[in-house]
C-alpha cells in the first residue's frame, strides 16, 4: 500500500474535515476536502482518489447520490467508497452497501478502527489493481504468441509454397518452360524471397521486443540519409507499379533515435504505402518542424486507396487480427505497423495516421531533435 495515498473526504462539516484530516495525515495519507456532494464530483473529474470517506447528510446532493453517480461513471466506479455518517439504521446501511459502498462505518467514530477499515480496503484495491494489470499483460502476451504463431503457419508457409510450387515447376518441366515462362516464375520467386526477407526480419526485431532483448539506443541521425537508404530499397517494387517516389527531406534535417529501429519504421511505412497504392500513383515522404525546435513530424503519404475509419484503430492493435490486399495483390501480416507503433514509442515519438478512402493516407511520425 502506499502510504502517500490520496483519500477524499467529503463532509459538509467544517470541524468533520479537519478531525478526520488530521487524522489521515498522521497516519501517512495524503487527504483532500470537499465540503459538498457537487464539490467531490467536481473534484473526481480532475483528479481520482483511492478512497473516498463520505458523508451521507448533505444539502442539495447527499452521500447516496454521489455515491450512485460515482459507480455509474467508468472512470471513477473502482473507487472503494466509505460511508462516514451518524446514520445508523439498517434500512440506511443496506442502502450504501447496495450502492456499491465497500464499508460503513458511524459517527462518532474510534479513530483505531476507522484507520483499520481504511487501510484494509487499500490494500485490497491495490492487490486488485495488481490483479488487473497481471490480466492485461496476460492478454497481450497471448494476443502476441496468437499473432507469432499465425504469422509462422500462415504466412511464411504461404511464401515456402510459392518458392517450393515454381521451384519445382523449373526442376521437372524445364525442357517444356517457354523463355517468358521461365523469366516469370523466377520474378516470383524473387518477390516472394523478398517479401519473406523482409517479414524475417520483422518477425526477429518484434520477438526481440517482446522478450526485452532489444534496447532504444538514439542518437543524432541525418534522417534524409535514412529516408533516401530506404527509398533505393523499395524503387524496385515502386517501379515494378509505376508508381512515383519522392522525398523533400532537407539534408540537415536531424532527429535523435536509435537508427536500426528508424530504418526498420520508414522500411515498414514506405512499403505499406507503395503497396497500397495503383498504378500511376505517388509516395512523397515530407517533414515538418525545425531543428531549433524539440521536435519534427515526418510524414509518408500515398495516393493510395485509403483506409476506412473504423479500420484505422486496429492498425497498431496486437489483438485485432487486421489485414489487406495491396493494389497489386500484395499479401501483408499486419505485423509491420505494430512493430513500427513499438519501435517510435520507445524512441519518445508518436505515431498516427490520416485517411481517406479512394485519396490516400498519410502516417506521421512524431520524433524528438535532440536527447530528454
Amino acid at each position: 500500500m502506499n502510504k502517500q495515498s490520496l483519500i477524499l473526504v467529503v463532509d459538509d462539516n467544517l470541524q468533520n474535515l479537519k478531525v478526520l484530516g488530521n487524522t489521515l495525515i498522521e497516519n501517512g495519507l495524503n487527504p483532500a476536502i470537499a465540503k459538498s456532494g457537487a464539490s467531490a464530483l467536481a473534484f473526481v473529474k480532475k483528479k481520482l482518489p483511492e478512497l473516498i470517506l463520505l458523508d451521507v447528510m448533505m444539502p442539495e446532493i447527499d452521500g447516496f447520490e454521489v455515491c450512485k453517480r460515482l459507480k455509474q461513471d467508468i472512470a471513477t466506479k473502482d473507487i472503494p467508497i466509505i460511508f462516514l455518517t451518524a446514520k445508523t439504521e439498517i434500512e440506511d446501511i443496506i442502502d450504501g452497501f447496495e450502492l456499491g459502498a465497500v464499508d460503513y462505518v458511524t459517527k462518532p467514530f474510534n479513530t483505531k478502527e476507522l484507520m483499520t477499515r481504511i487501510n484494509t480496503h487499500l490494500e485490497l484495491k491495490a492487490a486488485r489493481d495488481t490483479i488487473f494489470l497481471q490480466k492485461e499483460e496476460l492478454k497481450h502476451a497471448n494476443a502476441t504468441k496468437d499473432k507469432f504463431f499465425s504469422i509462422i503457419s500462415h504466412d511464411l508457409g504461404n511464401l515456402f509454397n510459392t518458392l517450393i510450387g515454381f521451384s519445382s515447376l523449373l526442376t521437372t518441366q524445364n525442357k517444356n518452360l517457354s523463355t517468358a515462362q521461365k523469366e516469370d516464375f523466377l520474378q516470383r520467386m524473387l518477390n516472394a524471397s523478398n517479401k519473406g526477407y523482409n517479414l524475417l526480419k520483422n518477425l526477429l526485431e518484434w520477438s526481440r521486443v517482446q522478450t526485452g532483448h532489444i534496447v532504444s539506443k538514439p542518437t543524432a541521425l541525418n534522417l534524409q540519409e535514412i529516408v533516401a537508404d530506404n527509398i533505393d530499397l523499395s524503387r524496385n517494387h515502386a517501379y515494378s507499379k509505376g508508381i512515383e517516389l519522392s522525398s523533400s527531406i532537407s539534408e540537415t534535417t536531424i532527429v535523435f533515435a536509435d537508427r536500426n529501429m528508424l530504418d526498420t519504421v520508414i522500411r515498414n511505412l514506405l512499403s505499406n504505402a507503395i503497396k497500397f497504392t495503383p498504378a500511376g500513383g505517388r509516395v512523397e515522404i515530407t517533414s515538418q518542424g525545425k531543428n531549433t525546435e524539440e521536435e519534427i513530424v515526418v510524414s509518408i503519404s500515398d495516393t493510395g486507396v485509403g483506409i476506412i475509419p473504423q479500420d484505422i484503430e486496429k492498425l497498431f492493435r496486437i489483438d485485432v487480427s487486421h489485414t489487406t490486399i495491396g493494389t497489386g495483390e500484395e499479401k501483408g501480416t499486419g505485423l509491420g505497423l505494430i512493430l513500427c507503433k513499438e519501435f517510435v514509442e520507445k524512441n519518445g515519438g508518436t505515431i498516427w495516421v490520416e485517411s481517406e478512402v479512394g485519396k490516400g493516407s498519410q502516417f506521421y511520425i512524431r520524433l524528438p531533435v535532440q536527447q530528454v
